[in-house]
């Protein structure tokens, strides 16, 4: 079995700072980590691994840096790992990030393809499900738990509003997993070492041009833009009242008359 795992960098969230002119993000001193929900999805495929020896492929789309991330992800027990690195890729929304993700993945072999539910710098959840459009695949989202059956069958757990739901799809397939369905192994010191002895692909515009319009690449290619981006304002500190019952409700009339409520 074939895995490919979709992993993004992203901004530690905990260290976000906005640019109070230009309402945009500020990067510099921000350290980056694997998204929460790809890591996850990352050690699903690790313990299927154990499992059944399946050969796991991490994939992911960004700057250079993002190298440290998929030296991260061979730290943990991934056997190869792809990066999509092109400035024609620069700016892309979510729809152009899944047709550049799909080009790629129709250039390789897969029985499961897994991402994330979504990546903690902009919680759209939009880029798997996308994906499997791109790719006329079944998919299943918010996945917690995957067991393997007979076949080319899987049955996933998947989480609703109200609790689950017991899936069966057959490969291949795309899912994208919750942070919560497992809790994702450490680096071990060997696989620290050898992870800088591997090959990260390095996969250019030249390497999926003959799958893609370029028309529909990066920031050209985006049909959405954000106009800005602006930290919620600090409300003032409301008034402590120590009353009873019936005077409370006398002064919330009398707030709500204030303010033209009632």
């Amino acid at each position: 079995m074939n895995i490919i795992v979709c992993i993004k960098q992203v901004p530690n969230t905990t260290e976000i700072r906005l640019d109070p002119v230009k309402g945009t993000l500020i990067r510099d001193g921000v350290v980056s980590i694997m998204n929460p929900d790809d890591k996850a999805g990352l050690e699903m495929a690790l313990e299927l691994k154990e499992k059944y020896g399946v050969t796991i492929t991490v994939l992911s789309m960004g700057p250079a840096q993002a190298d440290a991330i998929m030296r991260e992800a061979f730290a943990m027990g991934a056997d190869k790992a792809i990066l999509l690195s092109d400035r024609k890729f620069a700016g892309a929304d979510t729809w152009a990030t899944s047709y550049t993700i799909a080009a790629a993945l129709k250039k390789l072999s897969y029985d499961l393809i897994i991402t994330g539910r979504q990546a903690i710098d902009g919680d759209t959840a939009q880029v798997g499900p996308q994906i499997a459009e791109q790719l006329d695949l079944p998919q299943i989202s918010y996945v917690e738990d995957l067991k393997v059956k007979e076949g080319k069958t899987l049955e996933v757990r998947k989480t609703t509003e109200d609790g689950y739901q017991r899936l069966e799809v057959e490969m291949p397939c795309l899912l994208t997993v919750l942070s919560s369905a497992n809790k994702p192994r450490y680096m071990t010191v060997n696989g620290i070492m050898e992870a800088f002895d591997k090959e990260v692909e390095q996969w250019s515009y030249e390497t999926i041009a003959d799958s893609v319009n370029e028309e529909l690449l990066g920031l050209k290619g985006s049909p959405t833009r954000v106009a800005k981006s602006f930290t919620k304002g600090a409300k003032a500190m409301g008034q402590l009242y120590e009353v009873g019952p019936e005077e409370a409700v006398e002064i919330i009339l009398e707030k709500l008359k204030e303010k033209f409520i009632i």
